[in-house]
């Protein structure tokens, strides 16, 4: 078995009976033991001189942001909720926490926790930002209420009365190879020698293979044919899966899109290892997963 991408490998069973049953959710809210989990604009509470323990309240201190509340699932009896405190300028302060503690974005302390907390933050950022931008029905604007645990969001117009679920948007990440090359490319906006593997999203109508092929295409002139899927990687950032592949080039040529990349380059796996004139993307990226596979063949 493949190990495991950051950001997944949620060990919560994710509840989705008890989100039917605004009782069971309410005495679920209503237990001491029950855990809650405050995110600030995607960010994360931690101790400043711990960063690997994340602040898990009580729902008693929270109780002024119930109406934000997302069941995220149980686990050894234990309910876990998220709330979002993005109104409030000193989220810490507010909650009556002592200095000690900080805010950290998703990025900065995946990496630092075990693997299932990792996957627990993903989890609740993506969906609280869901919420965030879902205040208002696409098909007729007017105000949507949270239900089913924050599961679902109902436009509150009796003409109307649309639901609206958490949606996840489907993008490809792929590594092109012809042997022992491997294509990467940059954007200007990232850190100085920084490249990455191509990626993009899937539009409609599309298989993921033909998206595989359009995107490299797009990007770089480079014609593909053989696609294999390679694992995927919940990526709230706000609300993408990567589903990563690994594509084998039939031409080589680059011909830039100056829309899409600054710069796109053959690199062999010496000069990766070596990093020669090249930084790999974040630890916590499925791209720097498929390239370090990649070169451990």
């Amino acid at each position: 078995m493949k190990r495991l991408n950051f950001l997944s490998g949620l060990e919560l069973d994710r509840a989705s009976s008890l989100r039917s049953s605004p009782e069971r959710l309410e005495e679920a809210w209503s237990r001491s033991d029950t855990r809650v989990l405050p995110v600030w604009r995607s960010k994360h509470l931690v101790l400043r001189e711990d960063v690997t323990s994340l602040v898990l309240l009580g729902p008693e201190r929270l109780e002024a942001y119930r109406e934000s509340r997302v069941l995220l699932g149980t686990g050894g009896g234990v309910a876990y909720f998220a709330v979002d405190l993005s109104t409030e300028e000193e989220p810490a302060e507010s909650l009556g926490l002592p200095s000690m503690h900080d805010l950290l974005g998703l990025r900065e302390v995946a990496p630092l926790v075990p693997q299932a907390q990792g996957a627990l933050l993903a989890y609740a950022a993506g969906i609280l930002s869901w919420h965030r931008r879902n205040r208002f029905c696409g098909v007729c604007g007017s105000e949507t209420k949270s239900t089913q645990g924050g599961h679902v969001r109902v436009c509150g117009s009796d003409g109307c009365r649309e639901q609206h679920f958490p949606r996840t948007d489907p993008a490809v990440i792929m590594l092109v190879t012809d042997g022992d090359r491997s294509l990467l490319g940059r954007q200007s906006a990232w850190p100085r020698h920084v490249y990455s593997t191509l990626a993009g999203f899937v539009e409609p109508g599309e298989s993921l293979e033909e998206a595989v092929r359009r995107e490299v295409h797009e990007e770089t002139a480079v014609e593909v044919d053989e696609v294999h899927y390679h694992s995927s990687q919940p990526w709230p950032f706000p609300s993408s899966l990567m589903l990563g592949f690994t594509a084998r080039a039939r031409t080589t040529e680059i011909l830039l899109s100056p829309d899409e990349l600054e710069d796109a380059r053959w690199f062999t796996r010496d000069q990766v290892r070596r990093r020669e004139g090249v930084e790999l993307p974040s630890t916590i990226s499925i791209a720097r997963r498929l390239i370090e596979d990649w070169l451990t063949e």
